[in-house]
């Protein structure tokens, strides 16, 4: 007679004996979920180190980076990069527009509150720094645009044939300036001051940079100080994804000043203004603080269970 031997429990199995439970293992469950609190705040303290100091997200809101950049493109900005090295042209970076092209905020008045000013000092900036991880705490206005000119370079235009010139070489510019674009219809000609850089987006035909802001303070020219970082890498869509070259026209002998100034170190604003860049939700920095988190809980998690399984050490125990 056949018979259906998934519907009988093995002799001597739990549901057969009626064996309990091992306390051990749901111990052990209860100590995961206790533990799940402290993973979420190791990922995020690392998160906010990575997203303060090594690499922030930005997506692409606007049109003045086309081809190089395009809407909804989403690039990975290097803020360590030039605590190593300079600023060099061709460089596409992020910068804080305020003071510059934007006005400079107007200070928040100091509270006459102990109390508060410690929560302004203190948990406020935690608050805004947690929230911006999620791409949704208000700051700066930031703009995202290529480097023509550092300190001490001449950058004018034009030549005879249309061309930027920097330190009298005219940039070769075809490979990311956008098709049909002609490299300015505006003239200028001006000597970066120490400290400052040109700036000009790729797509010259609709781009507000630096020779739409020469009557603002600098003459058009940024802080080299209120640069964030490096933009390097287009990480989304998939389709789009490669890495953010200096082209080679800045490579051509002769384009370099004698003397290069010191580099330093996120939101996009108004298509007005030519603002091509915000903080997008910066997955990189959550990911890699949960790969960090996880790790750590669990050899935090295997020390604990050995110090308790087998007491103090023995040196520690004399004491």
């Amino acid at each position: 007679m056949a018979g259906t031997a998934a519907q009988d429990d093995a002799p001597g199995s739990p549901a057969d004996t009626g064996a309990p439970e091992d306390p051990r293992r749901r111990r052990r469950g209860r100590s995961a979920w206790r533990e799940l609190p402290l993973l979420v705040v190791i990922a995020l303290v690392i998160a906010l180190v990575i997203k303060s100091f090594v690499v922030q997200a930005f997506w692409i809101p606007s049109s003045s980076m086309e081809n190089t950049l395009d809407i909804g493109d989403k690039v990975l900005v290097n803020k360590l990069i030039y605590h190593l090295r300079p600023i060099q042209p061709g460089d596409v970076v992020v910068f804080n527009g305020d003071g510059s092209w934007e006005p400079m905020p107007a200070p928040a008045r100091a509270s006459p509150d102990p109390l508060v000013r410690v929560y302004d000092a203190t948990l406020d900036p935690l608050y805004h720094s947690i929230i911006g991880l999620f791409g949704t705490s208000p700051g700066q206005t930031d703009f995202i645009k290529r480097v023509i000119g550092v300190p001490g370079d001449h950058v004018a235009c034009c030549t005879a044939s249309g061309d930027v010139t920097v330190n009298g070489v005219a940039l070769r510019e075809q490979s990311y300036l956008y098709p049909g674009n002609v490299p300015s219809t505006s003239h200028f000609s001006i000597t970066v001051p120490p400290g400052r850089l040109w700036v000009m987006g790729d797509h010259r035909g609709i781009s507000w940079d630096s020779r739409g802001h020469m009557q603002d303070p600098g003459a058009g020219t940024i802080p080299e100080n209120r640069v964030i970082g490096r933009a390097f890498m287009i990480v989304w869509p998939p389709s789009r994804w490669r890495i953010l070259p200096i082209p080679s026209t800045f490579g051509q002998p002769g384009i370099a000043a004698p003397a290069r100034g010191p580099a330093a170190t996120t939101r996009a604003a108004s298509e007005r203004d030519g603002v091509v860049a915000a903080p997008a939700a910066p997955y990189l920095p959550l990911e890699a603080g949960f790969a960090a988190a996880v790790p750590l809980t669990l050899l935090q998690r295997r020390l604990r269970r050995r110090v308790l399984r087998g007491g103090l050490p023995r040196r520690l125990r004399r004491w």
